[in-house]
């Protein structure tokens, strides 16, 4: 019973740092900078003492990532040549403290646990936005700004407002993390988890198929251009995945060209047709200003282009380099929209050698954990099992959408980075049919004649 409690407890907290990393941007419009730098604060110490208190047994510091430490390292040396140190210093806390987060729900969740807290918490975030939305609709019938924030004179920047009150003309809608780009990550996120749980027979259908038509209605709200490129990226990973499943390891060759053709044609695309593609979406060429915007932290990291001018995640508007790099729609830009630029602006060639490889290996890790047959030793192959395919589904898209957006760096999706490249490197362990639910039928089977008794025998399908 002790156990069990400790379970829910690990789970309750899992589902709460979930909710609050991948929910962010709603928890400051609610509280303010103060209220989230508080709840902050308690999440990570309420990490800490549930980690001393669960002990890990497999938790070894040798165990994660080395590109991991290298990445953190050079952060923090950044201090040291940093054109703006208070910032940079900032910066680097709230990277360990988001790192640390990720490696305690790493280590005292199994990847079962990690699913299902995952999922829940998407749920939480997927139906508040669509009630919090109907509610500024039905209720308020007008935008809405953040409860902390004045509204200023003159014209109001939309991206200023928490919710645009969207919802009954097609949207896009903004949810609670006030960010279209942000909601329909988190139900692009969400559709793949949620089809997993409901492909593996770990939800009811009914509750299954009910989620999955929430997030992709709610990515239909959101009309973002990049997480259908991203759906459209994870569809083709499924796809070869689930090819490679039915090949033996040395005869994917065929395989491996096809994944590099699909990789080359859609850098192609990205370069040569990139008007035409997102025409088609109903977007410009330009992604919104973000090729305005590469142009100019392109310009300022070849000033620095070996160790950058200083990690700061999110960057700085009221200090230079960064109050007078790029304006849209009124306000200072928070980042590149691109994790890769973002890297190489903060922390040089150097930073973007180090980060790669953190990436690079966790893909492929996943992409052996979701293809290859589980065994028992040294034993005959056991059944596939659906589970394995999520954390190699969440990279593709996280990787999709690091190309216009920096978020990959940041809160909720830098824990998902982290979780996954950590677990993936010491949990490694491939799931069959026996990590999830069984299957249970009910059959009669006859006891022997003396008992002249009929009983009902648990059997699995």
């Amino acid at each position: 019973m002790a156990q069990s409690k400790t379970r829910l407890g690990v789970s309750a907290y899992a589902i709460c740092a979930f909710v609050f990393v991948l929910g962010s941007n709603g928890v400051r419009n609610l509280l303010g900078w103060p209220g989230f730098l508080a709840l902050a604060v308690v999440l990570t110490v309420f990490g800490i003492v549930i980690f001393v208190r669960e002990k890990p047994a497999r938790f070894r510091w040798y165990r994660l990532p080395s590109p991991l430490y290298w990445f953190l390292g050079l952060a923090v040396l950044s201090i040291i040549w940093s054109q703006y140190r208070f910032e940079t210093l900032l910066g680097v806390i709230a990277q360990l403290a988001t790192t640390l987060l990720a490696v305690v729900l790493a280590f005292v969740l199994t990847w079962q646990e990690v699913l299902r807290t995952l999922s829940t918490a998407l749920r939480y975030l997927l139906g508040l936005s669509l009630v919090f939305e109907l509610f500024v609709s039905l209720v308020i019938k007008h935008p809405l700004m953040p409860l902390w924030m004045e509204k200023p004179e003159g014209k109001t920047p939309k991206l200023l407002y928490w919710s645009r009150d969207l919802l009954f003309t097609g949207g896009p809608i903004q949810g609670l993390v006030a960010s279209s780009v942000l909601l329909g990550f988190i139900a692009l996120i969400g559709l793949i988890v949620f089809g997993i749980q409901l492909r593996a027979g770990l939800v009811r259908p009914v509750t299954g198929w009910l989620w999955v038509a929430v997030a992709f209605g709610t990515i239909l709200l959101t009309r973002g251009a990049t997480v259908w490129v991203a759906l459209a990226a994870c569809a083709a990973g499924l796809a070869l995945a689930l090819w490679a499943r039915r090949l033996r390891p040395e005869r994917r060759v065929p395989l491996y060209i096809t994944a590099i053709s699909l990789i080359a044609a859609g850098i192609a695309v990205t370069l040569f047709a990139r008007d035409f593609v997102f025409g088609l979406l109903g977007k410009s060429g330009d992604l919104t200003g973000r090729v305005d915007t590469w142009t100019k932290v392109i310009g300022l990291a070849e000033d620095r282009p070996w160790f950058g001018w200083g990690w700061v995640s999110y960057w700085p508007f009221w200090t230079e380099p960064f109050t007078s790099l790029d304006r849209k729609a009124g306000l200072q830009v928070m980042s590149a929209h691109n994790a890769w630029l973002d890297v190489w602006l903060q922390l040089g060639i150097v930073g973007v050698l180090v980060f790669l490889p953190l990436v690079a290996l966790t893909v492929w890790r996943v992409w052996f954990r979701a293809v290859d047959p589980p065994r028992r030793g040294f034993g005959p192959a056991l059944p596939y099992a659906t589970s394995a395919l999520w954390p190699y589904l969440v990279m593709i898209a996280l990787i999709v959408q690091s190309f216009t957006e920096s978020r990959l760096l940041l809160e909720g999706n830098w824990v998902l980075l982290v979780l996954i490249a950590v677990k993936s490197r010491y949990d490694f362990q491939l799931p069959s049919l026996d990590a999830e639910p069984k299957k249970l039928a009910w059959r009669r089977v006859p006891i022997p004649r003396d008992t002249g008794v009929i009983t009902l025998k648990e059997t699995q399908r």
